[in-house]
């Protein structure tokens, strides 16, 4: 995930955000707080609001929890 950047947004199910931050950063990638034309990735929980609106004014690739899973452990998918 090296040079990616996230923005989290909603409740995840299987991760605390914390715990998704610390995963995304332990892969090399970057989790900020806003969404910006530099984010690589939203990732949506539950209850997703303002950031994902933006992520599709901005055409911003969003993802939910699995996809993220996925991108941190190819091998596990």
């Amino acid at each position: 995930l090296a040079g990616l950047i996230f923005v989290l947004t909603g409740s995840m199910g299987q991760l605390s955000r914390e715990e998704a931050k610390l995963r995304i950063e332990s892969a090399g990638g970057r989790v900020t707080g806003t969404v910006s034309k530099r984010t690589s990735y939203v990732v949506a929980g539950d209850e997703a609001g303002n950031k994902l609106n933006k992520a599709k004014e901005l055409g911003i690739t969003v993802i939910d929890e699995q996809k993220l899973l996925s991108m941190i452990e190819p091998s596990v998918s």
